[in-house]
Protein backbone atom coordinates (compact mmCIF):
# COMPACT_ATOMS: atom_id res chain seq x y z
CA UNK A 1 0.00 0.00 0.00
CA UNK A 2 1.48 3.40 -1.00
CA UNK A 3 2.36 5.07 2.71
CA UNK A 4 0.93 8.70 1.54
CA UNK A 5 -2.70 6.99 0.41
CA UNK A 6 -2.36 4.88 3.86
CA UNK A 7 -1.54 7.89 5.86
CA UNK A 8 -4.16 10.11 4.51
CA UNK A 9 -6.91 7.05 5.10
CA UNK A 10 -5.72 6.61 8.71
CA UNK A 11 -6.23 10.31 9.08
CA UNK A 12 -10.13 10.57 7.84
CA UNK A 13 -10.83 7.46 9.92
CA UNK A 14 -9.40 9.15 12.61
CA UNK A 15 -10.89 12.86 12.33
CA UNK A 16 -14.37 10.73 11.62
CA UNK A 17 -13.76 8.38 14.60
CA UNK A 18 -14.03 11.44 16.68
CA UNK A 19 -17.68 12.41 15.17
CA UNK A 20 -18.82 9.30 15.38
CA UNK A 21 -18.93 8.91 11.89
CA UNK A 22 -21.30 11.21 11.15
CA UNK A 23 -22.65 11.04 7.71
CA UNK A 24 -23.38 14.56 7.53
CA UNK A 25 -19.12 15.53 8.85
CA UNK A 26 -17.60 13.09 6.40
CA UNK A 27 -17.53 15.54 3.26
CA UNK A 28 -15.97 18.11 5.51
CA UNK A 29 -13.12 15.89 6.66
CA UNK A 30 -12.71 14.19 3.41
CA UNK A 31 -11.90 17.93 1.97
CA UNK A 32 -9.98 19.32 4.56
CA UNK A 33 -7.67 16.10 5.31
CA UNK A 34 -6.80 16.49 1.18
CA UNK A 35 -6.35 20.11 1.29
CA UNK A 36 -4.10 19.68 4.03
CA UNK A 37 -1.85 17.51 2.36
CA UNK A 38 -2.99 18.14 -1.41
CA UNK A 39 -1.75 14.43 -3.60
CA UNK A 40 -1.11 16.60 -6.30
CA UNK A 41 1.61 18.23 -4.24
CA UNK A 42 2.59 15.25 -2.98
CA UNK A 43 2.36 12.36 -4.84
CA UNK A 44 4.85 10.85 -7.71
CA UNK A 45 2.04 9.80 -10.17
CA UNK A 46 4.56 7.37 -12.19
CA UNK A 47 6.60 6.04 -9.17
CA UNK A 48 3.19 5.51 -7.44
CA UNK A 49 2.03 3.46 -10.69
CA UNK A 50 5.47 1.61 -11.09
CA UNK A 51 4.23 0.78 -7.09
CA UNK A 52 1.08 -0.46 -8.25
CA UNK A 53 2.39 -2.69 -11.05
CA UNK A 54 4.86 -4.38 -9.50
CA UNK A 55 3.74 -4.83 -5.52
CA UNK A 56 1.28 -7.04 -4.86
CA UNK A 57 0.49 -5.70 -1.29
CA UNK A 58 -2.41 -3.54 -2.35
CA UNK A 59 -5.70 -2.84 -1.26
CA UNK A 60 -8.99 -5.15 -2.56
CA UNK A 61 -9.67 -3.89 -5.79
CA UNK A 62 -12.94 -3.50 -7.24
CA UNK A 63 -15.08 -4.33 -10.04
CA UNK A 64 -15.84 -0.90 -11.12
CA UNK A 65 -16.47 0.35 -14.37
CA UNK A 66 -16.62 3.88 -13.10
CA UNK A 67 -12.59 5.55 -14.46
CA UNK A 68 -9.86 4.88 -16.89
CA UNK A 69 -9.49 3.07 -14.76
CA UNK A 70 -10.20 3.08 -10.56
CA UNK A 71 -7.55 2.19 -8.65
CA UNK A 72 -8.43 1.68 -4.99
CA UNK A 73 -5.46 2.91 -2.66
CA UNK A 74 -6.98 2.66 0.76
CA UNK A 75 -9.66 0.60 1.62
CA UNK A 76 -11.66 0.91 5.49
CA UNK A 77 -14.92 -1.40 5.90
CA UNK A 78 -17.13 1.98 5.76
CA UNK A 79 -14.93 3.98 3.47
CA UNK A 80 -12.39 3.91 1.05
CA UNK A 81 -9.44 6.16 -1.08
CA UNK A 82 -9.50 5.56 -5.08
CA UNK A 83 -7.37 7.15 -8.10
CA UNK A 84 -9.31 7.96 -11.25
CA UNK A 85 -7.67 7.78 -14.51
CA UNK A 86 -9.75 9.90 -17.20
CA UNK A 87 -8.35 8.92 -21.14
CA UNK A 88 -11.49 10.56 -22.62
CA UNK A 89 -13.67 11.08 -19.74
CA UNK A 90 -17.13 12.71 -19.76
CA UNK A 91 -19.41 11.56 -17.50
CA UNK A 92 -23.20 12.32 -16.96
CA UNK A 93 -25.18 14.32 -15.02
CA UNK A 94 -25.14 12.49 -12.05
CA UNK A 95 -26.01 12.32 -8.09
CA UNK A 96 -23.99 9.90 -5.65
CA UNK A 97 -25.07 7.30 -3.07
CA UNK A 98 -21.82 8.00 -1.64
CA UNK A 99 -20.33 11.00 0.19
CA UNK A 100 -16.88 12.54 0.51
CA UNK A 101 -14.37 14.78 -1.80
CA UNK A 102 -12.74 14.43 -4.89
CA UNK A 103 -8.82 16.08 -5.32
CA UNK A 104 -7.79 17.39 -8.91
CA UNK A 105 -4.14 15.50 -8.74
CA UNK A 106 -3.17 15.76 -12.42
CA UNK A 107 -5.68 18.08 -15.59
CA UNK A 108 -8.09 20.22 -15.29
CA UNK A 109 -11.90 19.70 -15.93
CA UNK A 110 -15.12 21.37 -16.54
CA UNK A 111 -16.96 21.09 -13.56
CA UNK A 112 -21.20 22.11 -13.43
CA UNK A 113 -23.05 21.91 -10.95
CA UNK A 114 -27.07 21.23 -11.31
CA UNK A 115 -30.33 21.11 -9.59
CA UNK A 116 -33.43 19.36 -10.61
CA UNK A 117 -36.81 21.40 -9.72
CA UNK A 118 -40.75 20.46 -10.17
CA UNK A 119 -39.74 17.03 -10.42
CA UNK A 120 -42.55 14.37 -11.13
CA UNK A 121 -41.97 10.70 -10.30
CA UNK A 122 -43.31 8.43 -13.46
CA UNK A 123 -41.80 5.43 -11.82
CA UNK A 124 -39.08 5.03 -8.76
CA UNK A 125 -36.67 4.68 -11.82
CA UNK A 126 -37.59 7.85 -13.60
CA UNK A 127 -39.33 11.01 -13.35
CA UNK A 128 -39.82 14.33 -15.09
CA UNK A 129 -38.96 18.12 -14.11
CA UNK A 130 -36.75 20.71 -14.88
CA UNK A 131 -32.70 20.08 -14.83
CA UNK A 132 -31.40 23.60 -14.14
CA UNK A 133 -27.55 24.43 -13.71
CA UNK A 134 -26.76 26.62 -10.81
CA UNK A 135 -22.86 27.11 -11.62
CA UNK A 136 -19.90 26.29 -13.98
CA UNK A 137 -16.63 26.24 -13.34
CA UNK A 138 -12.76 25.30 -14.66
CA UNK A 139 -11.40 22.86 -12.05
CA UNK A 140 -7.14 22.83 -12.02
CA UNK A 141 -4.73 20.69 -10.80
CA UNK A 142 -4.86 20.91 -7.03
CA UNK A 143 -8.37 21.90 -6.41
CA UNK A 144 -10.84 19.93 -3.86
CA UNK A 145 -14.13 19.87 -4.29
CA UNK A 146 -16.90 18.18 -1.59
CA UNK A 147 -19.39 15.51 -2.66
CA UNK A 148 -22.78 15.33 -1.15
CA UNK A 149 -24.82 12.11 -1.26
CA UNK A 150 -28.23 12.60 -2.73
CA UNK A 151 -30.34 15.58 -4.95
CA UNK A 152 -28.02 18.30 -2.90
CA UNK A 153 -24.77 17.39 -4.85
CA UNK A 154 -26.15 16.55 -8.78
CA UNK A 155 -22.98 17.73 -11.14
CA UNK A 156 -21.02 16.87 -14.15
CA UNK A 157 -17.43 16.41 -15.38
CA UNK A 158 -15.67 16.90 -18.59
CA UNK A 159 -12.07 16.01 -18.69
CA UNK A 160 -9.98 18.28 -20.18
CA UNK A 161 -6.48 16.79 -20.14
CA UNK A 162 -5.47 13.06 -20.87
CA UNK A 163 -5.07 11.86 -18.77
CA UNK A 164 -7.07 13.95 -16.00
CA UNK A 165 -6.55 12.23 -12.82
CA UNK A 166 -8.60 12.57 -9.73
CA UNK A 167 -8.28 11.11 -5.97
CA UNK A 168 -11.74 10.84 -4.56
CA UNK A 169 -12.07 9.89 -0.42
CA UNK A 170 -15.32 8.54 -0.24
CA UNK A 171 -17.98 6.44 1.40
CA UNK A 172 -18.70 3.31 0.96
CA UNK A 173 -22.59 3.45 0.40
CA UNK A 174 -24.87 6.53 2.48
CA UNK A 175 -28.29 4.42 3.20
CA UNK A 176 -31.50 6.14 1.78
CA UNK A 177 -29.59 8.14 -0.68
CA UNK A 178 -30.29 6.09 -4.06
CA UNK A 179 -31.33 5.41 -7.02
CA UNK A 180 -28.06 7.22 -7.99
CA UNK A 181 -29.95 8.92 -10.81
CA UNK A 182 -29.03 10.46 -14.11
CA UNK A 183 -30.20 13.48 -15.60
CA UNK A 184 -30.88 14.00 -19.32
CA UNK A 185 -31.72 17.62 -19.76
CA UNK A 186 -33.64 19.48 -19.97
CA UNK A 187 -36.09 17.12 -18.51
CA UNK A 188 -35.59 13.62 -17.54
CA UNK A 189 -34.42 11.82 -14.60
CA UNK A 190 -33.61 8.31 -14.82
CA UNK A 191 -31.82 5.63 -12.47
CA UNK A 192 -29.05 4.10 -15.04
CA UNK A 193 -28.92 0.78 -12.46
CA UNK A 194 -32.12 -0.32 -13.26
CA UNK A 195 -32.63 -3.57 -15.43
CA UNK A 196 -35.25 -3.51 -17.75
CA UNK A 197 -34.42 -6.76 -19.51
CA UNK A 198 -37.47 -6.59 -21.66
CA UNK A 199 -37.03 -3.24 -22.92
CA UNK A 200 -33.49 -3.95 -24.04
CA UNK A 201 -34.18 -6.72 -26.18
CA UNK A 202 -36.75 -4.90 -27.96
CA UNK A 203 -34.49 -1.77 -28.76
CA UNK A 204 -32.07 -4.67 -30.22
CA UNK A 205 -34.84 -6.05 -31.52
CA UNK A 206 -35.65 -2.84 -33.46
CA UNK A 207 -32.20 -2.32 -33.93
CA UNK A 208 -32.12 -5.78 -36.55
CA UNK A 209 -35.43 -4.34 -38.30
CA UNK A 210 -33.24 -0.61 -38.91
CA UNK A 211 -30.33 -3.11 -40.52
CA UNK A 212 -32.19 -4.95 -42.63
CA UNK A 213 -34.41 -2.40 -44.09
CA UNK A 214 -37.58 -3.70 -42.81
CA UNK A 215 -40.19 -1.60 -43.89
CA UNK A 216 -42.83 -2.02 -41.34
CA UNK A 217 -40.09 -0.54 -38.67
CA UNK A 218 -42.33 2.51 -38.39
CA UNK A 219 -45.63 1.35 -37.75
CA UNK A 220 -44.33 -1.40 -35.56
CA UNK A 221 -42.75 1.20 -33.76
CA UNK A 222 -46.05 3.53 -34.09
CA UNK A 223 -48.01 1.14 -32.81
CA UNK A 224 -45.55 -0.13 -29.53
CA UNK A 225 -45.60 3.81 -28.78
CA UNK A 226 -49.85 4.07 -28.43
CA UNK A 227 -49.25 0.39 -25.91
CA UNK A 228 -46.30 1.38 -23.82
CA UNK A 229 -46.06 3.23 -20.45
CA UNK A 230 -44.47 6.55 -20.52
CA UNK A 231 -40.97 5.41 -19.54
CA UNK A 232 -40.37 2.35 -21.88
CA UNK A 233 -41.78 4.77 -24.71
CA UNK A 234 -39.42 7.28 -23.34
CA UNK A 235 -36.59 5.07 -24.52
CA UNK A 236 -37.94 3.55 -27.62
CA UNK A 237 -38.30 6.85 -28.66
CA UNK A 238 -34.37 7.72 -27.91
CA UNK A 239 -33.53 4.24 -29.81
CA UNK A 240 -35.62 4.89 -32.93
CA UNK A 241 -35.67 8.43 -33.40
CA UNK A 242 -32.60 8.58 -36.25
CA UNK A 243 -34.22 6.06 -38.24
CA UNK A 244 -37.62 7.74 -38.03
CA UNK A 245 -36.60 10.88 -38.92
CA UNK A 246 -34.76 9.28 -42.35
CA UNK A 247 -38.31 7.47 -42.67
CA UNK A 248 -40.06 10.93 -41.96
CA UNK A 249 -42.16 9.68 -39.76
CA UNK A 250 -40.68 10.68 -36.24
CA UNK A 251 -43.51 14.07 -36.29
CA UNK A 252 -46.37 11.10 -36.63
CA UNK A 253 -44.64 8.90 -33.75
CA UNK A 254 -43.52 11.77 -31.73
CA UNK A 255 -47.47 13.16 -31.86
CA UNK A 256 -49.03 9.71 -30.91
CA UNK A 257 -46.24 9.52 -27.59
CA UNK A 258 -47.56 13.18 -26.56
CA UNK A 259 -51.43 12.28 -27.00
CA UNK A 260 -51.33 9.25 -24.90
CA UNK A 261 -49.54 11.10 -21.98
CA UNK A 262 -50.10 14.63 -22.41
CA UNK A 263 -48.26 17.32 -20.30
CA UNK A 264 -46.43 14.44 -18.76
CA UNK A 265 -44.42 14.35 -22.25
CA UNK A 266 -44.10 18.16 -23.08
CA UNK A 267 -40.54 18.23 -22.50
CA UNK A 268 -39.48 14.99 -24.16
CA UNK A 269 -38.81 16.13 -27.39
CA UNK A 270 -36.51 19.17 -26.36
CA UNK A 271 -34.52 16.10 -23.87
CA UNK A 272 -34.33 14.20 -27.18
CA UNK A 273 -32.66 16.37 -28.98
CA UNK A 274 -30.35 17.65 -26.44
CA UNK A 275 -29.59 13.96 -26.22
CA UNK A 276 -28.31 13.86 -29.72
CA UNK A 277 -26.75 17.66 -29.76
CA UNK A 278 -24.55 15.98 -26.99
CA UNK A 279 -23.73 13.05 -28.86
CA UNK A 280 -22.32 14.46 -31.52
CA UNK A 281 -20.58 16.56 -29.53
CA UNK A 282 -19.05 13.35 -28.07
CA UNK A 283 -18.47 11.89 -31.23
CA UNK A 284 -16.33 14.63 -32.41
CA UNK A 285 -14.20 14.38 -29.29
CA UNK A 286 -13.06 11.32 -30.71
CA UNK A 287 -11.27 12.75 -33.50
CA UNK A 288 -10.27 15.81 -32.25
CA UNK A 289 -7.17 15.98 -30.15
CA UNK A 290 -5.88 19.49 -30.46
CA UNK A 291 -6.13 20.52 -26.31
CA UNK A 292 -7.39 23.83 -27.44
CA UNK A 293 -9.93 22.79 -29.65
CA UNK A 294 -11.04 20.05 -26.91
CA UNK A 295 -11.34 22.81 -24.61
CA UNK A 296 -13.82 24.46 -26.64
CA UNK A 297 -15.75 21.33 -27.52
CA UNK A 298 -16.03 20.90 -23.99
CA UNK A 299 -17.70 24.23 -23.65
CA UNK A 300 -20.05 23.88 -25.98
CA UNK A 301 -21.64 20.47 -24.46
CA UNK A 302 -21.77 21.67 -21.03
CA UNK A 303 -22.33 25.44 -20.78
CA UNK A 304 -25.22 26.82 -21.48
CA UNK A 305 -25.21 30.89 -22.77
CA UNK A 306 -22.78 32.66 -24.77
CA UNK A 307 -21.53 34.55 -21.39
CA UNK A 308 -20.85 31.67 -19.49
CA UNK A 309 -18.88 30.63 -22.21
CA UNK A 310 -16.85 33.59 -22.83
CA UNK A 311 -16.19 33.93 -19.10
CA UNK A 312 -14.65 30.42 -18.71
CA UNK A 313 -12.72 31.20 -21.60
CA UNK A 314 -11.40 34.51 -20.27
CA UNK A 315 -10.70 32.34 -17.20
CA UNK A 316 -8.25 29.68 -18.98
CA UNK A 317 -6.79 32.37 -21.49
CA UNK A 318 -6.80 35.86 -19.17
CA UNK A 319 -4.55 37.12 -21.61
CA UNK A 320 -6.53 36.72 -24.85
CA UNK A 321 -9.70 38.24 -25.87
CA UNK A 322 -12.43 35.51 -25.39
CA UNK A 323 -14.53 36.79 -28.63
CA UNK A 324 -11.04 36.68 -30.87
CA UNK A 325 -10.29 32.97 -29.61
CA UNK A 326 -13.87 31.61 -29.90
CA UNK A 327 -13.50 32.70 -33.52
CA UNK A 328 -9.97 31.35 -34.47
CA UNK A 329 -11.04 28.19 -32.72
CA UNK A 330 -14.10 28.37 -35.38
CA UNK A 331 -12.00 29.52 -38.05
CA UNK A 332 -9.36 26.29 -37.41
CA UNK A 333 -12.14 24.01 -37.12
CA UNK A 334 -13.72 25.10 -40.54
CA UNK A 335 -13.57 22.78 -43.14
CA UNK A 336 -14.58 23.58 -46.81
CA UNK A 337 -15.42 21.30 -49.44
CA UNK A 338 -16.96 21.23 -52.98
CA UNK A 339 -20.30 21.70 -50.98
CA UNK A 340 -19.43 24.56 -49.20
CA UNK A 341 -18.19 25.81 -45.61
CA UNK A 342 -19.10 23.84 -42.39
CA UNK A 343 -17.64 24.60 -38.57
CA UNK A 344 -17.85 21.61 -36.59
CA UNK A 345 -21.93 20.61 -37.28
CA UNK A 346 -22.42 23.78 -38.50
CA UNK A 347 -23.43 23.52 -42.52
CA UNK A 348 -23.22 26.82 -44.33
CA UNK A 349 -27.08 26.70 -46.17
CA UNK A 350 -27.39 25.72 -49.73
CA UNK A 351 -30.55 28.58 -49.67
CA UNK A 352 -28.79 31.17 -49.55
CA UNK A 353 -26.71 30.53 -52.88
CA UNK A 354 -23.76 32.05 -52.06
CA UNK A 355 -20.62 31.34 -54.27
CA UNK A 356 -18.27 28.80 -52.21
CA UNK A 357 -15.43 30.92 -51.99
CA UNK A 358 -17.27 33.49 -50.50
CA UNK A 359 -18.69 31.67 -47.65
CA UNK A 360 -16.12 31.26 -45.23
CA UNK A 361 -15.92 35.25 -45.03
CA UNK A 362 -19.77 35.44 -44.44
CA UNK A 363 -20.16 32.38 -42.37
CA UNK A 364 -17.16 33.76 -39.58
CA UNK A 365 -18.71 36.99 -39.93
CA UNK A 366 -21.87 36.04 -39.29
CA UNK A 367 -20.58 33.85 -36.05
CA UNK A 368 -18.48 37.31 -35.12
CA UNK A 369 -22.12 39.40 -35.14
CA UNK A 370 -24.03 36.99 -33.25
CA UNK A 371 -21.15 36.20 -30.73
CA UNK A 372 -21.19 40.13 -30.39
CA UNK A 373 -24.96 40.24 -29.38
CA UNK A 374 -26.07 40.24 -32.98
CA UNK A 375 -27.73 43.68 -32.17
CA UNK A 376 -26.43 46.01 -35.00
CA UNK A 377 -25.73 44.29 -38.79
CA UNK A 378 -21.99 45.23 -39.21
CA UNK A 379 -21.09 45.93 -42.80
CA UNK A 380 -19.72 42.80 -43.79
CA UNK A 381 -23.43 40.92 -43.44
CA UNK A 382 -25.05 44.15 -45.21
CA UNK A 383 -25.29 41.95 -48.76
CA UNK A 384 -27.63 39.80 -47.21
CA UNK A 385 -31.50 40.52 -45.96
CA UNK A 386 -32.62 40.36 -42.15
CA UNK A 387 -33.98 36.92 -43.30
CA UNK A 388 -30.89 35.94 -44.64
CA UNK A 389 -28.84 36.39 -41.40
CA UNK A 390 -31.78 34.70 -39.47
CA UNK A 391 -31.08 32.12 -41.11
CA UNK A 392 -27.47 31.76 -40.28
CA UNK A 393 -28.50 32.23 -36.51
CA UNK A 394 -31.06 29.11 -36.90
CA UNK A 395 -27.92 27.02 -38.83
CA UNK A 396 -25.81 27.93 -35.56
CA UNK A 397 -28.65 27.49 -33.46
CA UNK A 398 -29.51 23.94 -34.12
CA UNK A 399 -26.05 22.77 -34.07
CA UNK A 400 -23.45 22.28 -31.71
CA UNK A 401 -22.47 25.86 -31.71
CA UNK A 402 -25.56 26.83 -30.33
CA UNK A 403 -24.22 28.32 -27.28
CA UNK A 404 -22.58 30.69 -28.88
CA UNK A 405 -25.94 32.49 -30.37
CA UNK A 406 -28.19 32.80 -27.36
Amino acid sequence: MDPFFKELGCTVLERWKRVNFSLAKFPGIARAALEERPPAEHVDLATFMREFLLNDEQPLQTHSGFGQPELVTYEHPRFYIQILYWLDGTTAIHQHEFSGAFHVMQGSSIHADFEFVNAQSVTSHFRVGDVRMKKIELLETGRTVPIISGRRSIHSLFHLDTPSVTVVVRTQNDPGTGPQFNYLPPHIAMDPVFDDALAMRRKQLLDVLEQIGDPAYPALVLEMITELDFERGFFILQNCMGHLQNFDEWDAVLGAFQKKHGALAAGVLATLEECVRRDVIKGMRSTITEPEHRFFLALLMNVPTRADLLALVAQRFPKKSPVETVLRWAEELAELSEFGIAILDADFPESLEVAIKKQPFLFLAALRHFLAGGKKVPAALRALSAAEVKQLRAVFAASSLRPLVV
